[in-house]
């Protein structure tokens, strides 16, 4: 079973991130805190790594794997254009607890399942994961479950489901928010508020100046 290292002592933090982060450099999955949840990531570019998540969480490529960034300026290379939207929502949230669905640059070489040209990006507002992401660069990372089952908020809940799947589970302790990310589609003309989460809709809604009712994207078998 993978092993569960504690990045709760500052003094050895940056040692234990450094030897995750080659771990993740040669393929193998890493479970990493985040401000939301615990996450299991991969290098974003290895395309077997990626599968390998995707086989760790029992799960299919009709659900993509989302991608994590160290940094504001990481989206600028993954993205087709970087529009107003973007960057506003960027400078209000990031790092935080707001995942983007963008329009992914057409020349990126990785496999996260079936996204139709688009990518889902997030900042994490984690030292941890921040460290890990700065020496890795953007990863895959999903929630650290199952598929169908709870997203854990401890290391130790992500080892109970994950087992030796995963190479290096770093310990940081519970999630401080712990419950997953809001999703804004940004593909579309008007943004669309596809998961409500950490960020509320009406912070969102303040910050772009349009109406909450606006942003949210229609009811089943409601009205076009």
């Amino acid at each position: 079973m993978g092993a569960i290292v504690s990045c709760m002592d500052a003094r050895t933090r940056a040692q234990i991130v450094a030897a995750a982060a080659q771990s993740a450099r040669e393929g193998r999955l890493v479970v990493l805190p985040t401000d939301t949840l615990y996450g299991i990531g991969a290098d974003a570019f290895n395309n077997e790594a990626v599968a390998a998540l995707l086989a760790a969480k029992r799960r299919g490529p009709d659900h993509p794997v989302p991608v994590l960034v160290g940094s504001w300026d990481t989206l600028a290379g993954l993205v087709d254009s970087m529009s107003e939207t973007a960057r506003t929502l960027v400078e209000a949230f990031w790092p935080g607890g707001l995942s983007l669905v963008v329009r992914q640059a057409p020349s990126l070489p990785w496999n996260l399942g079936d996204t139709h040209g688009t990518v889902m990006v997030r900042m994490p507002n984690h030292p941890v994961a921040v460290q890990l992401l700065r020496e890795v660069g953007p990863m895959a990372v999903s929630s650290a479950n199952l598929h169908g089952h709870q997203p854990p908020t401890t290391a130790g809940e992500a080892q109970r489901q994950l087992g030796d799947a995963v190479d290096t589970y770093l310990d940081a302790g519970r999630a401080t928010v712990g419950r997953p990310s809001t999703i804004v589609d940004l593909t579309a003309d008007t943004p669309t508020i596809l998961r409500e989460g950490a960020v509320s809709a009406e912070e969102i809604a303040e910050v772009l100046g349009l109406p909450t009712a606006r942003l949210r994207a229609p009811e089943p078998g409601g009205a076009a």
